[in-house]
């Protein structure tokens, strides 16, 4: 499955309803007009608090954005620049046992000059409407803030790890590749890797989303605008037959009064295990490098084992991809499991999508079906939690204890032990 641009669904007319009577329009975006284009994405760029982008910059951002449905909130008297915007497609999500669609959303933004007039609400609440209406099942984002997304049902389903490594103190103790070499690549090249990898990868994966090119050429450093691009550099990993099976986009800075550097990983993605001990290995001993630091990283990325002192890597744990369920039918069927159920659920939806009894069995193989029902509930449950858990990288014995699902004990842990996935589900991009 590929990308797809759900720009011919129109605006949700509650919302545009809504704002309207607030005398606000709310409106889709022409990417090929040229000033209705920049007039978005200069008003996203100003909602982000980033540097007013270069004209360069603009065109580069709209051939990525053509491919979206872009969405912005105006107030005559504020000029051509839209308050408030949004943007949407629908890519494919991993999920264990192969993909579903997903409602993507990105892009929002509401000026400081009107906070606090039901903006957002209508911006996230008509995106959910527009990807239902759509037949969507799924819906996600990744946030800038973890405090607002919950209230419209997106629970953070996808967390990843930060590290930094102590490299002076680290030491290598794992065995190197036998076969197969590092070596450094130009950007261009850099940038064709990590897009090939990318798509190569992520069906390993559940909570993965496919890329697009702009990522790759900006995280290569070849982004107009970007301030670190004469910075980057980039590696990768060939195996003994010559096939690329990993790469590595990274830069230094030089640490104050100390002639050494800190290296700060910009995207590491591999496709082998012997590729991510390669890479690694050249992070932990480069020379004159004593500080290392990645995002996004796997929470079960081996990092920790493969250095002879653990306590030279620090991980920090945190939220990142957002999953919003939207059909309990249609999102659960697209998955397989790790043990057989048999339960009822009682989910809550303030928004009413996914509210309702549901049936849920899964059988031997992992397959599962659903069906609605009034029967007595063995588990219940806010569509938040239910969101989290469905890629199969936060248990729900855990939500339990934290008291976000009540039910039987054994309820509970079979529900859990169904859900959860190895490996670790892993986001490795923001969108």
């Amino acid at each position: 499955m590929t990308a797809t641009n759900p720009s011919p669904v129109p605006v949700d007319h509650r919302s545009e309803q809504r704002l309207s009577e607030s005398g606000l329009r709310y409106r889709l975006v022409d990417m090929d007009d040229a000033a209705d284009g920049e007039a978005f994405l200069r008003a996203d760029a100003r909602g982000f608090l980033d540097e007013e982008p270069t004209d360069a910059q603009v065109e580069q951002m709209r051939a990525t954005m053509r491919l979206r449905r872009n969405i912005g909130v105006f107030d005559e008297a504020a000029g051509a620049w839209p308050v408030a915007t949004v943007n949407s497609w629908v890519t494919p999500l991993t999920v264990p046992g192969g993909e579903i669609g997903m409602w993507a959303i990105s892009s929002v933004t509401v000026a400081g000059t009107h906070r606090r007039r039901g903006i957002a609400r209508s911006l996230l609440e008509g995106e959910l409407r527009a990807a239902h209406a759509s037949g969507a099942a799924l819906a996600g984002l990744t946030a800038s803030e973890a405090t607002i997304y919950s209230r419209y049902g997106f629970g953070a389903a996808v967390p990843v790890a930060r590290f930094t490594v102590d490299t002076a103190r680290a030491g290598w103790t794992a065995a190197s590749p036998t076969e197969g070499r590092v070596l450094y690549i130009d950007k261009q090249t850099l940038a064709d890797d990590l897009e090939h990898l990318h798509e190569t990868s992520r069906a390993v994966r559940s909570g993965q989303v496919a890329g697009w090119r702009g990522r790759w050429l900006r995280m290569a450093g070849l982004a107009s605008g970007d301030k670190d691009a004469a910075a980057v550099r980039g590696v990768r990993f060939t195996d003994a037959e010559g096939v690329v099976q990993g790469a590595m986009a990274y830069t230094l800075s030089e640490l104050p009064g100390a002639f050494r550097s800190e290296m700060r990983i910009r995207s590491l993605i591999t496709t082998s295990d012997e590729a991510l001990r390669a890479l690694w290995q050249f992070v932990v001993q480069h020379d004159l490098v004593t500080k290392a630091s990645v995002d996004l990283r796997p929470v079960d990325d081996p990092l920790p084992w493969l250095v002879a002192d653990q306590r030279a890597v620090t991980a920090e744990t945190h939220d990142h991809g957002w999953l919003r369920v939207l059909d309990v039918e249609g999102a659960l069927t697209a998955r397989t499991y790790s043990a057989s159920l048999d339960v009822v659920m009682r989910v809550t939806d303030p928004l009413g999508f996914a509210e309702g009894g549901w049936r849920v069995r899964i059988d031997a193989e992992g397959q599962c079906s659903v069906d609605e029902t009034d029967a007595d509930h063995d588990i219940s449950l806010g569509v938040v939690e239910l969101s989290a858990l469905y890629a199969g990288g936060v248990p729900a014995t855990q939500l339990a204890a934290a008291g976000r699902i009540d039910g039987d004990a054994a309820a509970v842990a079979a529900f859990s032990a169904a859900f959860r996935t190895q490996p670790a589900p892993h986001l490795g991009i923001w969108y």
